[in-house]
């Protein structure tokens, strides 16, 4: 999973990114005549691999990933005409925006806007990738149309479907909604993967409060489908992120801050993102694994390998919850809860599971 953390300039993006990541990038401006892109990749903090690997004593534990991208040169009227070249690339690659707001007040750093206005930035920003996606329906549909009208009935069968929903698509823009909060069939959603519609992707919004509390529903309203919001004080968490544990745990009771914003931005990731989290232990490695909410046991079973997939006979399912009461995996079995699920079984949130499959 993909998350690209995007902003107005002087919104705090890049602070945001250093108490996800615990990095120590340089904070500052950037306009839209610079172009810079940051990545790190993170562990997801998830107690149920810490108590499984203290379970099983394994030679490795490996955490389940995500990679935060962030991503520069961000501002108003970047939308015109169309985004070109390496910056859409980096746009339409991400599975999802952490958009950064700004609702800090702060005279050595000017607002681009000149005042703090949370609600106009998120609409501003937003209605960018608005005018970007619109260029790009306009485009397929003039395409279309194009060819239609030179093939005529000798035309392929799926191109006035594609037209139809182009202009769906356009009519959304044009209402000045995202994509995202149209309903799309699972045919429709696979077809335009190619196209890196933005306003297609999940958005969780983070309010940027910089070193003071506020509430975040006074300060913006986002109504849309597969979106989310969270308040974080930015500045504090960044430098929280560079502590030791013991440290931050202090520091974290001073501001009454009860979770730090890596977990709490991760978790609201994958709820948005519609992702879960699987398991799979032994002697040598205790692995957090990431599929798809729906996915059944063949499909999480490629997320390990892609053989594994092929090949698959059955899944041998322990729940956590279960597997913790018993104290043990042979106690577990012994009490006739170890459960054997065939291809049509839909893996669950912190399922255990031993793939028996054959090459």
């Amino acid at each position: 999973m993909r998350l690209g953390i995007i902003g107005l300039p002087n919104s705090g993006k890049t602070t945001i990114f250093n108490a996800l990541t615990g990095q120590e990038l340089a904070t500052g401006a950037a306009t839209s005549g610079q172009f810079e892109v940051h990545t790190a990749v993170v562990n997801v903090p998830d107690e149920r691999v810490d108590i499984l690997s203290a379970m099983y004593k394994p030679k490795k534990t490996t955490y389940a990933t995500v990679t935060y991208t962030d991503i520069g040169g961000l501002d108003k009227g970047i939308g015109e005409g169309g985004l070109k070249g390496q910056f859409r690339n980096e746009l339409a690659q991400v599975d999802g925006f952490v958009h950064v707001i700004r609702a800090f007040e702060n005279d050595t750093v000017p607002h681009p806007q000149g005042t703090v206005n949370p609600q106009r930035d998120l609409e501003l920003l937003d209605s960018e990738f608005l005018l970007v996606d619109l260029v790009t329906v306009e485009n397929r549909l003039e395409k279309l149309e194009d060819e239609l009208r030179l093939k005529g009935k000798k035309v392929d069968k799926a191109v006035p479907d594609e037209i139809e929903m182009m202009k769906r698509l356009k009519a959304q823009l044009e209402a000045e909604q995202p994509l995202r909060d149209l309903e799309l069939s699972a045919d429709e959603s696979k077809s335009l993967r190619g196209f890196g519609l933005l306003t297609l992707k999940p958005v969780l919004v983070v309010v940027n409060m910089g070193d003071e509390l506020q509430d975040v529903d006074e300060l913006i309203t986002y109504p849309h489908r597969h979106s989310n919001v969270v308040g974080l004080q930015g500045k504090i968490e960044a430098e929280l992120a560079q502590l030791d544990d013991d440290d931050a745990e202090l520091f974290m009771a001073e501001y009454g801050i009860a979770e730090l914003s890596a977990a709490r931005v991760i978790r609201l990731s994958y709820q948005l993102m519609q992702i879960l989290s699987f398991f799979t232990v032994g002697e040598d490695e205790v692995r957090a694994w990431s599929t798809p909410v729906g996915s059944k046991a063949p499909e999480a079973a490629g997320a390990i390998h892609t053989d594994l997939q092929k090949g698959f006979i059955r899944a041998e399912v322990m729940k956590f919850p279960e597997l913790i009461e018993a104290g043990s995996e042979s106690k577990l079995k012994a009490a006739g809860k170890l459960r054997v699920e065939g291809k049509d079984y839909i893996v669950q949130d912190g399922d255990i599971l031993h793939i028996l499959f054959n090459v």
